[in-house]
This record gives structure tokens, C-alpha cells and sequence, in this order.
């Protein structure tokens, strides 16, 4: 059994791990929270140190931390403080959080368990020891001065999905657009016939149709930057209720444009914090921009495992490149294994949308929402699931697919709906005649045309050039 220390909160004692950071409070909800096994993301961890930081700064700055009240500080117990939230902020004590997600719903255990580290850690920089009850820089009455776990536990869910969203899925999108804009006009020139309802269609180009992918990620890049921004509104400075008992008027502004600073991104002070503490529908106004980039991710990669379907009773129209072998009985066989890994991340996506709607809407009784872990959670989950999804697919996917010049060429003039281009010239009707009798004969349009002597051959060959068709005609 591993040496144990005793620590002190306001419900008595409880035996803690004697090399942990972190105290009481955070064993009590370890104990009480056996559920999931499932920690909150480092990036979330990471979020609140920096939170933590910013408030530290702010009451700094203000005189709160050296001022008259209870304990105050000196000034090398200040800089601690700073120096072991920024530790945290950083990922060193990333081990010393071992709260369930599924836990009280306003992520109280977890605001603690920071501020015990934080505590614990900036006690032991100033030279104290951390063992003692008598701390250096006390968990509430410094760390998390001036707060309330209700307005900075959201504070830091905003500043890691915004962040979050910048640093990683922001920058994966930008390369899957630049991939498939290469892609484009790589294969400008190679003619293919379209589909619609997943029956031929008129033709057009394989870069036109991966132009159209690389929109849906141009858009995407779009709507990552809405989920990104619906979340610059800081809850900080309302404390327990959004009145901002217990702490100065100007201490949510300072807190935002210390966040703003150390990460780039443009927070501020919530407009109205009894808004800010109480509800969460900027967390679910993010999620859902996220949902939509998930769907269309999910469409593009549906969308190339068709197009390199087979390779000889398939479109093939793209050539995949191979990663692993597809079968465990039949040999030689490769799968599209980087679409199916997308569409199933995608899908996860998806549903955790609906965890994010209903947290927000149930969530949010009068000044609290109480369903914020799992929104932390299930929020931070979808952009790395998006970000690494998409990184992986670029790399394993979109950077060695090839066209299948030969397959694409060869399905245009089988096709019925070449007719389409002789609408103008022989009305719907016969045209319409023409391609239900080629599809009876076997023939192409081309030939049944030529057979009937339905046009003048040079006319007929200008008419079904297939180029002509992937472009609008004056």
C-alpha cells in the first residue's frame, strides 16, 4: 500500500496519496466518483491553469493577493502562485487530476483539485512544504481569489474549445483545402460522367467535382472560425451567481484581456454574467458549427470511397492509396479503411451533439448550469477527434490518391445521358427515345446516331463532345 498523508478541509480529514499535489477535496471526489475512469482532457487541465493564471494576475495587479485581507501575500508567494499555474497550464503536473468527467455538475471537484495543485505547487516553490497544513498560498483564499467555480470552470471550457479550435482544427482544415485545391487542378483535364441519385448523369471534370469538395472544406474552415469565436464571451467575474460577490468590478475585464493576450484570441468579459454563469448556449451554438463540419466531413470521404470503389466491379474512377490488407480470408484485398475511419469519428461527432444540446437546454436551472464536465468533455472530444481525423486523412488519403484517367474517360461515352447535350437540337422527346433504345441495343448514343443518321456527323461529333458539356453554352 503507498505512503499516505493526512489533509484537512472543512468536513475534516481525509488520507491523501503522500506524493500527490493535490488535497482533500480532490480525494473526496475521487472516492465519490467512481464512474468512467475517464479524466478531464489535458486540454481542459490546461485551459483552467491558464484561468487560474489570469485571475492571479488580475488580483496582482489589483492588490488583492499583498492587501489586507486574510493571509496576505509577499510578493516571491505571488510569483509562486503564477509560476505553478502556469506549470499547469503547461502539461508538468498533468498527472495530479484524476477526476471522473461524471462528477458534481459545475465542475467544483475539478475547480478544487486545481487549486489544491496550484497551491500545493507554489507553497513548495516559495520554499515551504507542502506536506504542512500551514500553506504558503492557500487553494481558496488565494488561488481562487475573487472566483467562484461558477464562472471560471465555464471560463476555462471556453478558453480550451476556442484555443483549441485555433491551434489544431483550424490549421487541418486549412490543409485539407489546400490538398484538395491541388487535387482540382491536378485533374482539370480529365472527364468523367456525374451521377445524380447514383445514376449516370451528364459529364464533367474530376477536378470540377473536387472542386466542389474543396468548397465544402473552404465553408468548413468558415464554420470552425463561427465555433470558435461563439465562444469569446468570458463568464469570469460573475462568481457564484453572476452578481460578482467577493470580487472587484474591474476583475473580469483584466481576467479576459490576460486570456486574450497569452493565447491571441479576442475574449472578453461576458456582456451580462448573470447570462454567462447561468447557461451555456454559446457551448452549444460552438458544438453545433462543429456538427456541420463533422457531416461534411463525413460527405467527402463517403463521397472518394465511392469514387475508388473496386478495383474492376467498382467506379475506380480514383485510385486510393493502399495502408493495410482488407481481408483475413480474401487475399489481395485493400479497403478505404482512412474514409471509413473519418466517417465513423465523424459520426461520433454527430452524436455528441446531442449531448451538447440537451446538457445546454437541462443543464441551466436559474444560475447554473450543472451539466458542465461532461460539456467540457464531450466538446474538447470533437475537436481532436475532427483535428486528428482530418490530419490523418490528408496524410494517409488525399496526398497519394491518383486518377484513374482510363475508367473515367471510358465510362463518359457509355453513358445514356450523353443524349442530353442533343435536347436542343432533336427535342426531349426523341432524345429521350434514343437513350431508352441504346440502353435496349447495348449501343452508345454516339453510335445509335450515326446508325439512324439522326444528325450530320460533324454536327453530331460538336454535340457530344463531352468537354462542352462540363461548361456552361452560349
Amino acid at each position: 500500500m503507498s505512503e499516505m498523508r493526512t489533509e484537512r478541509d472543512s468536513m475534516g480529514t481525509v488520507e491523501v496519496p503522500a506524493d500527490a499535489y493535490y488535497g482533500a477535496q480532490t480525494q473526496r471526489a475521487v472516492e465519490n466518483f467512481p464512474i468512467s475512469g475517464w479524466s478531464l482532457p489535458g486540454t481542459m487541465i490546461s485551459a483552467m491553469g491558464l484561468v487560474k493564471y489570469a485571475c492571479g494576475v488580475a488580483n496582482r495587479d489589483l492588490g488583492k493577493l499583498t492587501g489586507s485581507g486574510k493571509q496576505p501575500l509577499k510578493d516571491e508567494q505571488v510569483q509562486a502562485l503564477l509560476d505553478a499555474a502556469l506549470e499547469v497550464a503547461d502539461g508538468k503536473l498533468a498527472n495530479q487530476f484524476p477526476v471522473d468527467v461524471f462528477q458534481t455538475g459545475s465542475g467544483t471537484s475539478s475547480n478544487m483539485n486545481i487549486n489544491e495543485v496550484i497551491s500545493n505547487r507554489a507553497t513548495e516553490i516559495a520554499g515551504g512544504d507542502r506536506m504542512s497544513e500551514q500553506k504558503l498560498v492557500h487553494p481558496n483564499d488565494h488561488v481562487n481569489m475573487g472566483q467562484s467555480t461558477n464562472d471560471t470552470f465555464p471560463t476555462a471550457i471556453h478558453v480550451a474549445v476556442a484555443d483549441t479550435i485555433e491551434q489544431s482544427l483550424l490549421p487541418a482544415l486549412r490543409r485539407m483545402h489546400a490538398a484538395l485545391v491541388e487535387k482540382a487542378q491536378q485533374w482539370d483535364r480529365v472527364i468523367k460522367i456525374g451521377r445524380t441519385h447514383l445514376m449516370d448523369a451528364t459529364p464533367l471534370r474530376l477536378g470540377q467535382e473536387f472542386g466542389g469538395f474543396a468548397r465544402q472544406i473552404e465553408l468548413s474552415i468558415e464554420r470552425a472560425t463561427a465555433a470558435r469565436d461563439a465562444v469569446l464571451e468570458l463568464p469570469v467575474g460573475g462568481t457564484a451567481v453572476g452578481s460578482g460577490i467577493n470580487t472587484h468590478p474591474e476583475f473580469g475585464a483584466r481576467v479576459a484581456a490576460v486570456l486574450a493576450e497569452k493565447t491571441g484570441l479576442g475574449f472578453i468579459e461576458a456582456v451580462n454574467h448573470f447570462e454567462g454563469n447561468a447557461q451555456r448556449d454559446a457551448l452549444v451554438q460552438s458544438h453545433g458549427s462543429l456538427k456541420t463540419v463533422a457531416q461534411t466531413l463525413f460527405n467527402v470521404a463517403n463521397n472518394i470511397r465511392w469514387l475508388g470503389s473496386g478495383p474492376r466491379c467498382g467506379f475506380y474512377e480514383v485510385s486510393l492509396p493502399s495502408r493495410q490488407p482488407g481481408s483475413s480470408i480474401m487475399p489481395g484485398k485493400v479497403n478505404p479503411v482512412m474514409c471509413e475511419s473519418m466517417m465513423q469519428l465523424t459520426a461520433r461527432v454527430i452524436g455528441n451533439d446531442t449531448c451538447m444540446t440537451v446538457s445546454g437546454a437541462a443543464g441551466g436551472n436559474f444560475q447554473l448550469n450543472i451539466m458542465m464536465p461532461v460539456m467540457a468533455h464531450t466538446a474538447l472530444e470533437s475537436i481532436h477527434l475532427l483535428a486528428s481525423g482530418v490530419e490523418a486523412f490528408i496524410d494517409f488519403c488525399l496526398d497519394g490518391m491518383e486518377a484513374n484517367e482510363q475508367a473515367c474517360e471510358a465510362a463518359v461515352e457509355q453513358s445514356l445521358s450523353m443524349c442530353t447535350s442533343l435536347n436542343p437540337l432533336i427535342g426531349y422527346e426523341m432524345a429521350a427515345k434514343l437513350a431508352k433504345e441504346a440502353f435496349t441495343t447495348g449501343q452508345t448514343i454516339r453510335e445509335l446516331c450515326l446508325e439512324k443518321e439522326i444528325l450530320p456527323e460533324e454536327t453530331l461529333t460538336k454535340a457530344l463532345d463531352p468537354w462542352s458539356m462540363t461548361e456552361p453554352q452560349e
